[in-house]
């Protein structure tokens, strides 16, 4: 058997798949950092504060609602791709780093 060389379209899902867990590494430093913004507000609304602290509460609430489920999509997403690029290394009869061999092939 021999190893066809890489397709650019394989180049072209690695690169997706890597673009896509920068993509989701970025959403978590957001999500985390707007948790941090609205703890911070939480505690300067116990402490008295005005509606405008209010209003920024909720926006900040809204946004990390929102990134937390961007975060999700990209997970789900990387996942998908990573699973298309172990397929498509099977095809090629490479080996794929970490997984255990056992299925047969024909």
């Amino acid at each position: 058997m021999h190893e066809a060389p890489e397709s650019p379209a394989f180049r072209q899902l690695e690169q997706l798949v890597h673009h896509l867990g920068e993509e989701q590494a970025g959403f978590r430093r957001r999500a985390l950092a707007a948790e941090a913004r609205v703890r911070v507000l939480e505690t300067a609304m116990q402490q008295g504060g005005d509606s405008a602290s209010l209003e920024r509460l909720r926006v900040l609430e809204d946004e990390n609602a929102d990134l937390r489920a961007r975060v999700v999509y990209a997970t789900e997403r990387t996942r998908q791709l990573l699973a298309r690029v172990h397929f498509l290394r099977q095809q090629q009869g490479r080996a794929i780093p970490g997984a255990t061999s056992g299925g047969t092939r024909g």
